[in-house]
């Protein structure tokens, strides 16, 4: 872990190509070894979601280089790494388990964190799942409320209840949501835990019932 951190803070400083070129095999090293650990949670996550099964790193982890051809921002890579094991892979728009290390200081999220759900879904599923909620979304209340050590992501959520549904429903609030995405900070001692990898499973196992409702109403299972 401690290559890891240290290649993020120092990409951070030093986001250019002559940099990262002298410095090649920092970053080789830094990426065979989260390589390694994004393995141990893909396979602890399928232990306990059959519907991750079979998924290997290349459907669950991201290229390091940034595709700068739309962006104002010119800078060439990331500082930070990610897993994100979802059924069918990163690319399937389900919900899904993601784990995320990035550097201090680093304006991408600004945190390590664990992050279960689904980010943007599109107006057709977005429409499912409040459709799902006005008639019984009480399973999905509970899994929010077993999800215990994680909150429910509101910075994206609309000011007022969407139109064609209830104000006074027991669940309006969640009618609000844009994204679905439930959160938790990873504190940076953490990382440095030789017991990383089982708690972050742990920690996603909790959050199981919350991603599987999103995903069975999504398909309309």
């Amino acid at each position: 872990m401690e290559e890891i951190v240290t290649f993020l803070e120092d990409v951070l400083h030093n986001n250019n190509r002559p940099w990262f070129q002298e410095h090649k095999n920092q970053y080789l090293k830094a990426q065979a070894n989260f390589n390694a650990l994004a393995e141990q949670i893909i396979g602890g996550v399928q232990k306990f979601d059959d519907n991750c099964r079979g998924l290997t790193l290349k459907d669950c982890t991201y290229r390091f280089y940034r595709d700068t051809r739309f962006s104002p921002d010119k800078r060439p890579y990331k500082t930070h790494f990610g897993v994100f094991v979802c059924p069918e892979g990163k690319k399937s728009m389900l919900g899904g388990y993601y784990f995320h290390i990035e550097a201090k200081e680093s304006e991408y999220l600004g945190h390590n964190m664990l992050c279960t759900g689904m980010y943007m879904p599109d107006t057709a599923m977005l429409k499912t799942i409040r459709d799902e909620i006005l008639f019984n979304g009480e399973p999905l209340a509970e899994a929010i409320a077993k999800a215990d050590t994680f909150g429910l992501d509101t910075s994206h959520a609309m000011k007022r209840v969407p139109n064609g549904y209830p104000k006074d429903h027991r669940h309006a609030e969640l009618f609000k949501q844009r994204d679905w995405l439930l959160v938790q900070d990873l504190a940076d001692q953490r990382l440095f835990d030789p017991h990383l990898v089982d708690w972050v499973l742990s920690e996603f196992e909790k959050t199981k019932d919350f991603c599987q409702w999103l995903n069975r109403t999504v398909r309309g299972e």
